[in-house]
């Protein structure tokens, strides 16, 4: 059973590479802890496979593609105000008169 293809799965820190077979259009994410290890496994897998190079992955983050960390540093900025914001909602709500009761 797979994983549902509502939400993609949060990649963890490391490098990465797709390997895919031959003229196929999907392909499985393979992680290495250093890039040393995976020019190896490129070197493995390139014989009989396709081979897609992603790169270093950092908090879920391409850090060599400098569009997709402006996209999550704009992203984690979002959050913060979100967040900011609902503490100041939750605070509003918060008052009430025990001086009615009397």
């Amino acid at each position: 059973m797979g994983r549902p293809p509502t939400k993609p799965k949060k990649l963890k820190d490391g490098f990465y590479i797709e390997v895919r077979n031959k003229r196929s259009t999907s392909g499985v994410k393979v992680r290495r802890d250093t890039r040393e290890q995976m020019e190896m496994a490129i070197k493995e897998y390139e014989r009989s496979k396709d081979v897609i190079i992603i790169g270093e992955i950092k908090d879920g983050v391409p850090i060599d593609d400098p569009e997709a960390a402006k996209k999550a540093k704009a992203k984690k900025k979002r959050q913060k105000k979100k967040e900011e914001v609902e503490e100041v909602d939750v605070e509003l709500d918060t008052p009430v008169d025990d001086d009615l009761d009397d």
